[in-house]
């Protein structure tokens, strides 16, 4: 038992860099036009430096073999091989010659893989904001029939197949836009806005992290990124921007207390801009920017004791009984 457990552990250690080569967080299992850019300019500079590595490994094991023969004909007198400043002279154009060939095509390869990040020259499909905040994502669609802007949070929809541009920006630190498996990272600082290109070409859950350390919590501020059909993102799109329903239980109630001052429920008079949209919040995966999976106990739990899921969120405990706490947390189930 002892020894397979062994053989085991064994195994897990030498397959666990391969972990990062998929998955839905992984640039080097590309779902989109940048990723692949990305992935194809990382595959380009891999073999161009790795055709260098064995280059000058063949030379060092060449100048090591020839000082070897020449200290082994030394004594016998024989000293027929050319002079190492011939040797230099006709080798180092050669090696020089390498060296731009290979740089110059590292330049080409990152020139065209530049280009390929902005998709779309003039005005893009999609338009989707994304505020980043100490440690959760606001994000905003941009609906060209209104012109209206649809809010949700730490979830991003992506319709396959279109290019979505997205406007980055912060309201407190600076923070980095991630989604490997779709596109390159790009810094979200305050006071201005960044651009950033998502052409998805494949269906399917996919992982976005924010990737510069923004305090304690930097770790738990991941997103969700789901990738779908044009038809569903539109059926979805709507259903986002439609009001929450109107309730008259017990938990709505509570809600409109100290939870409204905080967070928005369209239709009803919860109003507060400090943090998430919580309109449709039981439709997500998950809560508390990817930190808890969406179920009806891991919202009560964040409900009572944000501060032990999350140490360091500006989300308060709110004083409520078990029982308030509770029909709460099924008002906020029934928000699809």
């Amino acid at each position: 038992m002892v020894g397979a457990a062994v053989t085991r552990a064994r195994v897990l250690i030498i397959c666990a860099p391969l972990a990062g080569c998929t998955g839905v967080q992984s640039p080097l299992a590309p779902a989109g036009d940048q990723a692949s850019a990305l992935s194809s300019l990382f595959a380009l500079m891999l073999w161009v430096c790795g055709i260098v590595y064995v280059i000058v490994l063949a030379g060092i094991a060449w100048a090591l073999w020839r000082t070897w023969r020449r200290s082994s004909a030394a004594p016998s007198g024989s000293g027929g091989d050319e002079s190492p400043d011939r040797v230099l002279t006709r080798t180092l154009p050669v090696a020089a010659g390498a060296i731009v060939a290979g740089l110059t095509v590292l330049i080409v390869g990152s020139f065209w893989a530049d280009r390929a990040l902005f998709a779309t020259r003039g005005a893009p499909a999609l338009m989707v904001r994304v505020t980043g905040h100490q440690w959760w994502w606001r994000i905003q669609y941009h609906d060209p029939a209104t012109g209206a802007w649809i809010e949700t949070a730490n979830e991003l929809h992506l319709p396959m197949g279109t290019t979505t541009r997205v406007s980055l920006g912060s309201a407190d630190v600076i923070h980095s836009f991630w989604v490997p498996n779709v596109a390159g990272k790009l810094d979200m600082i305050p006071g201005r806005r960044n651009l950033i290109d998502l052409t998805p070409r494949r269906e399917g859950w996919f992982r976005g992290q924010c990737t510069e350390f923004c305090g304690t919590q930097h770790a738990h501020m991941a997103f969700d990124v789901k990738v779908e059909s044009p038809a569903a993102f539109q059926t979805w799109l709507a259903m986002q921007a439609a009001p929450a329903r109107r309730s008259a239980d017990r938990g709505a109630r509570l809600f409109a207390g100290p939870c409204a001052a905080c967070h928005v429920v369209r239709g009803t008079g919860a109003g507060g801009r400090a943090g998430p949209d919580l309109t449709h919040v039981a439709a997500r995966q998950s809560i508390a920017a990817g930190t808890l999976a969406m179920t009806r106990g891991n919202l009560q739990g964040w409900i009572i004791q944000p501060q032990a899921l999350k140490p360091g969120t500006s989300m308060p405990a709110v004083p409520l009984t078990p029982a308030d706490a509770n029909a709460v947390a099924d008002y906020l189930a029934s928000l699809r």
